[in-house]
């Protein structure tokens, strides 16, 4: 959709508001961007972008602000949304996609919250992740994964860089031992280069290419494999093979592509239940609108960030549909990511 489009639709989902009473909903209100990840890792860089730039598509040009709520990859500032935050737009979650596939992949979160109650915004970016070693490691490609032990930094459970590794290992026979309890990225990063860990499994090929610009740049990693439903061709052009390729049996496939599909959702924000419906339409037409902002764009690049943008209503079908899928195939992926 054109940007000329987007401002129309805005309007258009603003019309059965008044004028006035549309921007007055918003006049002078404060906007909480609850961010469920750490300072400094890719998902506190999309938020703080996307709250930098999007009050100016929302009618009463409210103030943003940023507040990072982790743990649990996400599933505390989900169970914040939806038990605690106020109901009235005023709180939007930056939430990992391990925090909504948390409820079908793990037992152990189903009381925190329901995802698929969530009133999603919409998601900046449909991501590959990306499995690295640093330089220093032996393991330099994905078939030495296969052969020898690699250790491998991981957050906790509910957490894409612990529940990865676990899939690369039970999907596909790699030999990753998993160091667990790292804060976040920044924190494996470092211990990356203290020679603590080898890598990392997990990361968000567009967060990485922002945070470590400079490691890219200079040969300081070995991407050893990409994780997505589809090739990334910048990866593909560099060689980097894509998993499906080492999985033989259907059900580990099938199971695969089931944890897999979140990165559809990987950079996606939400609003409470009960949220009423006209400030849910405000709000995904003001995030749609921000997606194809020059400004927010111009920034976007600056930081390094990728911009794969999908509607609020499209990843709320998505959301839908994962959570739908067999009893058969939710067992496999439970524990296909489990150490």
């Amino acid at each position: 959709m054109k940007f000329g489009q987007i401002i129309t639709l805005v309007t258009a989902v603003i019309a059965p508001w008044n004028g006035a009473s549309a921007a007055d909903y918003f006049a002078g209100k404060t906007v909480e961007m609850l961010i469920g990840a750490d300072v400094a890792g890719g998902y506190d860089i999309y938020a703080r972008t996307v709250a930098r730039h999007m009050p100016k598509y929302i009618p009463g040009t409210p103030t943003f602000i940023a507040r990072n709520m982790p743990g649990a990859g996400s599933a505390i500032a989900g169970g914040h949304l939806f038990r605690v935050a106020a109901k009235d737009g005023t709180v939007i979650g930056a939430l990992m996609p391990g925090a909504i596939m948390g409820r079908l992949l793990d037992e152990r979160a189903s009381t925190l919250f329901e995802p698929t109650k969530f009133n999603y915004i919409g998601t900046a970016d449909s991501g590959t992740r990306v499995c690295v070693t640093y330089k220093t490691s032996a393991t330099k490609t994905y078939e030495d994964a296969l052969k020898q032990k690699t250790i491998m930094a991981a957050s906790q459970a509910g957490g894409s860089t612990r529940d990865y590794v676990a899939l690369h290992n039970h999907a596909t026979g790699t030999k990753f031992e998993i160091i667990s309890g790292y804060k976040g990225t920044s924190d494996i990063m470092l211990a990356m280069e203290r020679g603590e860990v080898a890598g990392v499994c997990g990361l968000d090929w567009s967060s990485l290419k922002s945070q470590k610009p400079d490691w890219l740049r200079d040969g300081a990693l070995n991407v050893l494999v990409q994780d997505g439903l589809d090739p990334e061709p910048e990866l593909t052009k560099m060689g980097v093979p894509q998993v499906w390729a080492y999985i033989k049996d259907d059900l580990d496939r099938k199971a695969v592509e089931l944890v897999v599909s979140q990165q559809l959702f990987g950079r996606s924000y939400a609003v409470p239940p009960e949220t009423p419906k006209d400030v849910v339409t405000i709000l995904r037409a003001g995030f749609a609108a921000t997606m194809t902002d020059k400004d927010f764009l111009a920034d976007a690049d600056k930081v390094r960030i990728t911009i794969t943008a999908s509607s609020g209503e499209k990843l709320q079908q998505v959301v839908e549909r994962v959570h739908a899928s067999s009893k058969e195939v939710i067992e496999r992926a439970r524990r296909i990511i489990e150490p």
